[in-house]
């Protein structure tokens, strides 16, 4: 196939209609590449990459030719784990600056609520109670560590806006980054992830999904952090023990939590955390990336697949990022 001919791939997700999605994104590159639903194409063999989020565990079976599935988000563990995906296919994710940003900004908010038990304010106010917290109780952004997990695009970006706002901030990363950070220490290497919950305040997780991190929010790990400490989960659901995280609350271990991310989506509407008042639940919203910059970044990755290049947006399947 020449670089210049439009380049076929398929739609896969089990989840969502991506064409309806994405459609007005992918617009501007017609001339570089054509996506279908599975039901509308008639040569399986022509399809080189593609689209997913969820794909189904048989998905990718029909497409013998197929180099490249691409991620519509930053997340690709469904991707990477998924069953029928080809041993030499790559897998790219949509690497978005703005959605690191996007994702600081949601996180700060949380550090907020939980150093700040904004939920006070929320239960009075609609008792229409004029209920003032004792500032005397609470310390002060620099007595109040934030550890982060996962340190890459989303991890950089949270650190600079939670330190920003004084907060002083650990990171468990796997290898020390030679250029400092202002209010950022690092714990590094084996082990790192527990050396920070012991020191975090309030911890956020930001971690891909992969074989080490999978189970690691349980409660041997709540029970290393400070007594009283707040988890802000926006890794993946995979990650959290639910059962552990209530038992780590009912002990006092932990004081409240955000979710943004649950091991079975969308939450069920009789499941325990909708109605524990020391747990904010989001819908799987922290962040969304840019179907501009998605669609840009699949067409360029479409394009060095068929060249025989590797995409600047690839990840390593082993390490699941």
């Amino acid at each position: 196939m020449a670089e210049q001919d439009v380049i076929e791939g398929v739609f896969l997700s089990a989840a969502y209609d991506l064409r309806e999605i994405f459609a007005e994104a992918l617009a501007p590159h017609a001339e570089t590449i054509r996506l279908r639903h599975p039901h509308e194409i008639d040569d399986p063999e022509t399809i080189r990459f593609a689209l997913c989020w969820r794909p189904a565990d048989d998905a990718f079976l029909p497409y013998p030719n197929l180099r490249l599935a691409s991620s519509i988000a930053a997340g690709v563990d469904s991707i990477i784990n998924c069953p029928s995906l080809p041993a030499d296919a790559l897998v790219t994710r949509v690497r978005d600056e703005d959605q690191g940003d996007v994702m600081a900004g949601f996180a700060a908010w949380h550090v907020v609520w939980h150093h700040r038990n904004m939920r006070h304010h929320i239960v009075h106010e609609a008792k229409h109670e004029w209920a003032r917290l004792i500032s005397a109780r609470m310390k002060p952004p620099r007595e109040t560590p934030v550890g982060i997990l996962g340190f890459g695009l989303m991890g950089r970006a949270i650190a600079r806006a939670v330190t920003a706002m004084g907060f002083p901030v650990v990171a468990a990363v796997r290898n020390a980054p030679r250029d400092a950070m202002p209010g950022v220490r690092f714990e590094s290497g084996e082990g790192a992830a527990g050396r920070v919950a012991e020191q975090a305040a309030i911890l956020i997780n930001v971690l891909p999904l992969t074989a080490q991190t999978r189970g690691l929010l349980d409660l041997d790990f709540f029970n290393r952090m400070p007594v009283g400490a707040a988890l802000i989960q926006l890794g993946r659901g995979e990650h959290l023990i639910e059962a552990d995280l209530l038992k780590a609350l009912d002990s006092g271990r932990l004081s409240s939590a955000s979710l943004d991310v649950f091991d079975i989506e969308p939450l069920p509407a009789e499941h325990p955390f909708w109605a524990d008042e020391r747990i904010l639940v989001t819908p799987h919203q922290a962040s969304d990336c840019s179907p501009r910059r998605m669609a840009e970044q699949l067409a360029r990755a479409a394009r060095d697949v068929v060249a025989g290049r590797i995409p600047e947006t690839v990840v390593d399947r082993a390490n699941g990022y």
